[in-house]
């Protein structure tokens, strides 16, 4: 009985929640409802009825016996039974506007378009130019990071000594008792530590800079009895200069500064953006970078066993935590390195203002992206958080130089660095 199912399916109250999915039936004739009207389920044409006949004050008779059965295709040969239908499932008069109350809803609604759209237009946006700065930025960090660590099988390999370790673990005191899972610190972020560079053949940084890279590498066989992942490490890090190298070279802006000021920039920027890249293979779980097989799994008593001391390693956990916790989407970690390798204050830069204003750019497309594309609550002070890990970086910077000056004093353990890592290091502006 048509008429049952439409009584049975239009009197929810209009506040109830409906399953979207299944169609919901007008009240009065059993049509398509589009929605309640005047505290009823009913379909467009029930609706515009109830309030014609409302409005005009109409008085209908039925021509039959007044209990006429109202479908959706006999509903216009009985008038007044379809409006004691329309009654009778609760459509009430009251709910009606007037022409007035009409015309101020229709306005309203209207008003609220206009200052949606207006909200809409005032949202930032990023333009098409600070789209492709974005992508250039990515595919040159594409071009220069392998997340298989493929080539960590050429450098001179790992050795870990188990007394080493010992060694390491006593002497990062402070780490071991605060963090001890993140003894475990993986040091390839660390990837960082500039000073455990990759064996490449000699080659002046200046002309890495400006010519194609040769990442050839020489494994030297070499009697370690002491610091014994040192040359290991010193691989790794020569062979993450070229790649940041490479990965400057292609930031949109770089090459219009001189020779002069590009090599400034690189060599006082390049740990801070291995460390930067090094949080990709750094793990929470087990505070370690892995890249790779557990050969290359490196923990802070494999930094250890390279000269450095927990004075770099506990602030550099801590910063790759920190980052880590940021959630960075991949945009905004390669603005991050292009931001910290574009900064005016370096020593030695020349062309202040020219970087600045790269610098300045490359900010402005980050804050514009972070309000567009990231979400809250993760955007929340976002930008000032990645500026402050630029500080945080030129702390680290320091306290890597300061460490590094004293391994490359001894002749035993400056022999088994790079070419490239001593010209960087070795030769910082001061």
């Amino acid at each position: 009985d048509m008429e049952a199912v439409a009584a049975s399916t239009s009197l929810p109250d209009p506040a109830g929640d409906f399953d979207r999915n299944v169609p919901r039936i007008c009240g009065v004739c059993g049509d398509r409802a589009t929605g309640f009207h005047f505290n009823a389920m009913t379909c467009e044409g029930c609706k515009g009825f109830f309030r014609r006949s409302m409005k005009r004050k109409a008085m209908f008779t039925c021509p039959f016996n007044g209990d006429c059965k109202i479908t959706k295709d006999n509903r216009r040969h009985c008038q007044a039974c379809r409006l004691k239908r329309c009654v009778d499932i609760g459509m009430m008069k009251e709910f009606i506007l007037t022409d007035e109350e009409v015309q101020r809803k229709r306005e309203m609604i209207l008003k609220r378009k206009e200052e949606e759209a207006l909200k809409e237009s005032l949202k930032p946006k990023l333009s098409e130019e600070q789209q492709k700065v974005i992508d250039v930025l990515l595919e040159a960090h594409h071009k220069t990071y392998d997340p298989t660590y493929a080539d960590f099988t050429k450098f001179r390999p790992p050795v870990r000594s188990s007394a080493g370790s010992r060694e390491g673990a006593r002497s990062s005191s402070v780490l071991t008792q605060d963090l001890s899972s993140e003894d475990s610190s993986d040091l390839f972020g660390s990837d960082t530590f500039s000073t455990f560079p990759e064996s490449v053949e000699p080659q002046m940084f200046s002309n890495l800079v400006f010519s194609e890279e040769n990442e050839e590498n020489s494994s030297k066989k070499m009697d370690f009895s002491h610091l014994s992942m040192l040359p290991h490490l010193a691989d790794l890090v020569s062979y993450s200069i070229q790649k940041v190298i490479g990965f400057a070279k292609m930031i949109p802006g770089f090459r219009d500064l001189t020779a002069e000021d590009q090599i400034a920039l690189l060599k006082s920027s390049v740990i801070e953006v291995i460390m930067l890249r090094s949080n990709q293979s750094f793990t929470l779980e087990d505070m370690s970078w892995t890249c790779g097989s557990k050969d290359f799994k490196y923990r802070v008593s494999d930094v250890t066993q390279a000269g450095h001391s927990m004075d770099l390693l506990e602030p550099l956990v801590k910063f790759q935590v920190g980052l880590k916790k940021l959630n960075l989407h991949e945009e905004e970690h390669v603005l991050l390195m292009a931001i910290c390798i574009l900064s005016p204050d370096r020593p030695g830069v020349q062309d202040t203002s020219l970087v600045e204003s790269l610098q300045d750019r490359l900010s402005e497309i980050l804050q514009t992206y972070i309000r567009c594309r990231h979400p809250p609550p993760g955007s929340r002070l976002l930008y000032a958080k990645m500026i402050q890990k630029l500080a945080d970086l030129r702390s680290l910077n320091e306290e890597h130089s300061k460490q590094y000056r004293c391994l490359s004093f001894q002749p035993e353990h400056s022999m088994q660095l790079t070419p490239l890592v001593l010209e960087v290091f070795s030769n910082e502006i001061s």
